[in-house]
């Protein structure tokens, strides 16, 4: 044979398997992703996984997955000290199947920010045997995770010094109520005769006494101001202040909550996309989430500060303003990094109503907090 026919023969047989790749290349694939975890706090580890299978006899040589991934979503193998930000990157990963192979991958992601993250498609690039062609396409994808706010412990938030907010926490276990019997328990050291539960005692054959309910019934609001100037057209400049403030509240109310006192939760934010409700002229409706207890409140609560947007619906003097009608004897703890004259002249309003407010100032340097604290949680002016 000589070589004109050995290289014809070549080319012919290398368009007949490009052909055939092009054609059948991407019949019978199927790919699928998901994160092991639907939601999980700022800070913690998930992993995302790719299942991708090879439905026919055809073998694939090579494949190649790419999408765009929120850089705050960081792979294991890319954690360094890099203070570059990026809204996004790619994340690339290459796959060779033989005829009717199922591959599972699993990818460390470490979830750097709290927010929810969707996943919509994935570009997949399909190679031949001898890399002379290539074939693209999309998949629709989709993986959602929610990543709830940083929780800190809450001796390191600084609340002010004469806060109620500790004490009432104290008082909705310490002081019961003598006539609301909330069941039996065994007798400890301490407990009066007068209290014990004869009845139970002998039922039971140990010392029983009546526990007793608890009078107190406090409703906390967590209020945070999104606001940095009074014009609110500016953009947020200090995001990282916003996120702390966000921290701070989702910590402050898993400890209310814990401690049986019911907690809502309301910003001049508004929700991420395909979240939150337009109410009119474009303009996105502010966060508010009642007073309630127990566990479905308080995973309520971290889910809407997962959804909070970097940005404001309205001005918080306004947001105050809302209250007006609404607000009765409700305790309410202010978070904010700015304190108008009109939005003090606000809380002034809603104290006069019966609300007990509180005042916690979100600065850079805590000393700054120590210095400027004023009387009743104010900064002084």
């Amino acid at each position: 044979m000589s070589i004109a026919w050995f290289i014809l023969i070549t080319c012919l047989l290398s368009m007949i398997q490009s052909f055939i790749f092009h054609k059948w290349g991407l019949v019978g694939l199927q790919y699928n992703r998901f994160f092991n975890k639907k939601t999980v706090f700022a800070g913690e580890e998930i992993e995302m996984i790719d299942e991708i299978s090879n439905n026919k006899l055809l073998p694939l040589p090579w494949l190649r997955l790419e999408s765009k991934i929120d850089q705050n979503l960081q792979f294991a193998r890319k954690q360094d000290n890099s203070t570059e930000e990026l809204s996004e990157e790619f994340h690339r990963t290459l796959f060779s199947l033989l005829p009717y192979q199922k591959i599972t991958r699993r990818h460390k992601v470490y979830c750097n920010k709290r927010g929810y993250y969707e996943l919509k498609t994935v570009s997949l690039t399909l190679g031949d045997v001898l890399g002379f062609g290539e074939t693209f396409d999309h998949f629709n994808a989709k993986a959602t995770v929610t990543v709830y706010p940083e929780i800190i412990p809450i001796e390191d938030i600084p609340l002010p010094s004469h806060s109620w907010l500790g004490n009432i926490m104290v008082r909705r276990w310490i002081i019961d109520d003598p006539f609301v019997n909330a069941g039996v328990r065994e007798y400890s050291y301490g407990d009066s005769m007068n209290s014990v539960n004869w009845k139970a005692t002998a039922r039971t054959g140990s010392l029983q006494v009546s526990k007793r309910d608890y009078t107190s019934d406090h409703h906390l609001m967590i209020y945070l101001n999104f606001d940095e100037t009074e014009d609110i057209w500016m953009p947020i400049q200090n995001a990282l202040l916003i996120e702390k403030g966000i921290s701070y509240a989702a910590s402050i109310a898993q400890e209310s909550i814990s401690k049986g006192i019911n907690t809502g939760f309301g910003c001049n934010s508004y929700l991420v996309e395909p979240f939150g409700e337009i109410i009119e002229n474009n303009v996105k409706e502010s966060v508010r989430i009642e007073p309630k207890n127990g566990k479905h409140q308080l995973t309520q609560l971290y889910d809407t500060m997962a959804k909070l947007s970097m940005d404001r619906s309205m001005s918080f003097k306004r947001f105050l303003l809302e209250d007006m009608n609404n607000r009765l004897n409700t305790d309410i703890l202010i978070i904010t990094t700015l304190l108008t004259a009109n939005i003090q002249e606000n809380i002034r309003l809603l104290e006069v109503q019966g609300n007990k407010i509180e005042i916690l100032m979100l600065t850079d340097q805590l000393n700054d907090y120590k210095n400027m604290q004023g009387e009743g949680g104010y900064y002084a002016q």
